[in-house]
C-alpha cells in the first residue's frame, strides 16, 4: 500500500510539474500529459530529457549581444537599410510603417535595399549554383545544413570542399548532430585532413546528456567569401534530386542572395558556429564590401529556442494577419498552434484568398496524419487546402498580397516555431513576389483540391488515428 501511494504521489507530482512548466503553451502541456498517462513509468524520463527549455538561454543571449554589436560595427557603412516605409520601392509596403517596424523588431536587423535574389526551384538548379559558387571561392566557404548525406550528392559537395581547402580557402562545415548523424569518420576525415573545419551541432549523445536533444538546427546556409549566400528548403542528399524511389520526385524552393542580406546570413552562421565550436569568428574580413547594384529589398529572419521571442512563429503570425487579398502558403508539415489557426480564420473573414498546399505523399506518416486533423476546422472557416500529387512537396513558401514573399527552412508547425533553429528570407521585390506566385499556381496545377465535404466522410478509424496524432502533434 505504501509503495502504491508513493508511486501515485510521484505520478501526480510529475503531472503538476508539467502543468507548471508548460503553462505558457497549453497544447504542449496536454500532449505531455497524454504521453504520461499512456506510459507512466517513462513519461517523466521523456519529459526530463526532451521537454526541457533550451538551457542557459539568458546566458546565451547575453553572450550573443556583444557579438551582434561587433558585427554591426563591421558592416556599418556597407549596407543600405530601409529606415522608413516610405523609402521602400515596393508601393504597398511604402504605406505600412507599422509592419516595417514589427518585422525589423522580429529579425533584429533592418530590411536592406541593395540585394539581388535568384529563386532556385529544384535541387538540380540549386546544387549547380552552389557548386559553382564554391568553385569560385577565394577566401571562405561557410556551410550549415540540417541534413548532409554521405551519398553521391554529399560526396560531390565534400570533394568540392576538399579541393578548395587544399587551395587555401578556409572551409567550415556545420551540420546538425541528429539530422546528419550518418556522417561517419570515414566520410569526414578526408575533409579534415585537407584543412577544413567540421563540427556537429548538438550531437545526439551530448544533446541527450545536456537535455537539449529536442532542439535541432534546421537551417540551410551557404556563404561564399561573405558575398554570395544561399538559403531555403534544401538539404544535401540524393533524395532531393528526386532519385530516391521511396519518395520520388522532389519539389523544393531555394534562394541565391547577393548584397546586404548576405551579411545577415554570415552573422547567423558565425553565431551558430560559436555555439557548436566555441570559436568566435567576429572579424571584418568575413564582411567584405560588396558591389551589388540591384535594388531588391530583403529581410532575413532567424528563429530559434535561444531567442527572447519566438521569431518564426511571430513572423508567420504577422504575415498572416497582414493578408488582405491573398495568402498562399506551401508547407510539407502543417501543425499550427492556436494563434496561427485563429489568424488564418481571420484572414478569410477579412476577404483574403487563403490557400495552403501540402504534400499528397508524406515522408513522415505520423506528422502527416496530425496535419490532416487540423483541416476540418479551418476548412469550415473557408481556408482552401490542396495536396501536391506530382511528387513530394518540401518547399516552404508564403506569399502575402503584393507585400512580400517568404522562402526559408521554417515549416508551418510547432517544431519550427518553438524548437528548431530556422531561417527565412522575406523578399519585397514585386517581380520576385510575382514569380513565386506564378510558381505556386503551377504547383496548384499539379495538385488536387481537398473537397471539405468528401474529406469529412473519411472513416471513424481514420479520424481517431488523426485525432490521436493531433494530440501528440506539439511534440512531433
Amino acid at each position: 500500500m505504501i509503495t502504491a501511494i508513493l508511486i501515485l504521489s510521484l505520478f501526480i507530482a510529475q503531472l503538476l510539474a508539467i502543468l507548471l512548466l508548460e503553462y505558457r503553451r497549453p497544447e504542449r502541456a496536454l500532449a505531455w500529459l497524454f504521453l504520461s498517462f499512456c506510459c507512466p513509468p517513462l513519461g517523466l524520463a521523456f519529459y526530463y530529457f526532451l521537454g526541457a527549455a533550451y538551457w542557459h538561454n539568458r546566458r546565451i543571449r547575453r553572450r550573443g549581444a556583444p557579438l551582434l554589436r561587433e558585427i554591426r560595427s563591421h558592416v556599418a557603412g556597407k549596407i543600405t537599410p530601409i529606415k522608413e516605409a516610405s523609402d521602400s520601392l515596393n508601393r504597398p509596403m511604402a504605406a505600412r510603417g507599422e509592419l516595417l517596424r514589427l518585422l525589423t523588431g522580429l529579425s533584429g536587423s533592418a530590411v536592406t535595399a541593395r540585394n539581388r535574389s535568384r529563386v532556385l526551384g529544384s535541387a538540380q538548379e540549386a546544387y549547380a549554383a552552389m557548386l559553382e559558387a564554391i568553385e569560385a571561392a577565394h577566401e571562405t566557404i561557410h556551410m550549415e545544413f540540417y541534413i548532409f548525406r554521405a551519398d553521391a550528392t554529399g560526396l560531390k559537395f565534400r570533394d568540392a570542399l576538399i579541393r578548395k581547402a587544399r587551395q587555401g580557402v578556409r572551409v567550415r562545415l556545420l551540420c546538425d548532430g541528429l539530422g546528419s548523424h550518418g556522417l561517419g569518420r570515414k566520410f569526414l576525415q578526408p575533409l579534415r585532413q585537407a584543412g577544413a573545419e567540421v563540427h556537429l551541432f548538438l550531437p545526439p549523445l551530448l544533446a541527450l546528456l545536456e537535455r537539449r536533444f529536442n532542439f535541432r538546427n534546421h537551417r540551410k546556409i551557404l556563404v561564399v567569401d561573405g558575398k554570395v549566400g544561399f538559403t531555403g528548403g534544401l538539404n544535401i542528399g540524393d533524395e532531393y534530386l528526386g532519385i530516391d524511389p521511396k519518395i520520388g520526385p522532389w519539389r523544393d524552393t531555394h534562394l541565391q542572395l547577393e548584397g546586404d542580406s548576405v551579411y545577415h546570413l554570415q552573422y547567423i552562421f558565425i553565431k551558430d558556429w560559436r555555439l557548436a565550436a566555441g570559436d568566435c569568428m567576429s572579424h571584418p574580413r568575413f564582411f567584405p564590401a560588396h558591389d551589388c547594384k540591384e535594388q531588391e529589398e530583403v529581410l532575413v529572419v532567424a528563429g530559434g529556442p535561444e531567442g527572447a521571442i519566438d521569431a518564426s512563429q511571430e513572423m508567420f503570425f504577422t504575415a498572416i494577419s497582414e493578408a488582405k487579398e491573398r495568402l498562399w502558403m506551401t508547407t510539407p508539415y502543417f501543425i499550427p498552434d492556436p494563434a496561427i489557426s485563429r489568424a488564418l480564420k481571420n484572414a478569410v473573414m477579412k476577404g483574403a484568398d487563403v490557400r495552403i498546399l501540402i504534400p499528397a505523399k508524406p515522408d513522415n506518416p505520423l506528422v502527416y496524419q496530425a496535419s490532416l486533423a487540423y483541416l476540418d476546422n479551418l476548412q469550415d472557416a473557408g481556408v482552401k487546402f490542396y495536396r501536391y500529387t506530382a511528387g513530394f512537396m518540401h518547399a516552404k513558401v508564403m506569399i502575402v498580397d503584393g507585400l512580400f514573399a517568404a522562402v526559408g527552412s521554417a515549416n508551418l508547425d510547432m517544431r519550427s516555431f518553438y524548437s528548431n533553429f530556422e531561417l527565412t528570407a522575406l523578399l519585397f521585390s514585386p517581380d520576385t513576389v510575382k514569380g513565386l506566385a506564378a510558381a505556386f499556381e503551377r504547383d496548384l496545377g499539379d495538385s488536387e483540391w481537398i473537397d471539405p465535404q468528401i474529406f469529412k466522410q473519411r472513416g471513424r478509424k481514420v479520424k481517431l488515428i488523426q485525432s490521436l496524432c493531433q494530440l501528440l502533434s506539439p511534440l512531433l
